[in-house]
């Protein structure tokens, strides 16, 4: 018996077979060299006007296996993400294209958008405002940012242990990456860091 997808969202079907998508990902287990010509880069998008339009767990999970299934059929390789009901962020290497980047965010958001007012009946309601994007040139930046949006639930005071929250890799990283990668990863600062997050 297949589950129907939520919403009826055929086209993001295969995003929601009911099996934990992000456990069968492999972490790069050498991050540090992800850091090719191609690039790696940190993407911040805020819904419009900030408002929280994905309050609940069926609408986050729309948004969280769409970014990874999304981000898989252009080949960008996830390395670290968090949504929530106003935003999301995610950490990804880019296939020897990085221009296809906007090209993957417009059809992530679109097809979120789409669904959520199909479910809400709310047809032609803005639901993105835009988008951020930066490219991670230094490995000290790429490891803290990991970092940062790893544990980015804790941050908004979601959960006291990121790892509990179901719509972020924190669980993912820390079940498939090395002990080592992890504590290197974790040992970053990031209090410091300039992201637009006042969420």
């Amino acid at each position: 018996m297949t589950t129907q997808p939520p919403f009826g969202v055929r086209e993001l079907a295969p995003a929601f077979d009911n099996s934990n998508h992000s456990k069968r990902l492999p972490w790069p287990h050498a991050p540090v060299h992800r850091l090719g010509e191609a690039g790696v880069y940190m993407v911040t998008a805020a819904t419009s006007q900030r408002l929280p339009m994905f309050q609940n767990g069926a609408s986050l999970r729309l948004l969280h296996d769409a970014l990874l299934t999304i981000a898989n059929k252009y080949s960008w390789t996830l390395q670290a993400w968090s949504v929530f009901a106003n935003h999301y962020h995610f950490v990804a290497a880019a296939p020897n294209d990085a221009s296809t980047l906007t090209a993957c965010i417009r059809e992530l958001h679109s097809r979120t958008a789409a669904a959520l007012n199909r479910y809400e009946n709310t047809p032609g309601r803005q639901v993105w405002h835009n988008y951020w994007d930066t490219q991670l040139t230094h490995e000290t930046s790429y490891l803290a940012r990991l970092h940062y949006v790893h544990q980015n639930p804790v941050k908004h005071g979601l959960t006291t242990n990121a790892a509990n929250y179901p719509w972020c890799s924190a669980a993912w990283f820390e079940q498939t990456a090395s002990p080592a990668q992890v504590k290197t990863v974790y040992s970053f600062k990031i209090d410091q860091l300039k992201i637009p997050d006042d969420y």
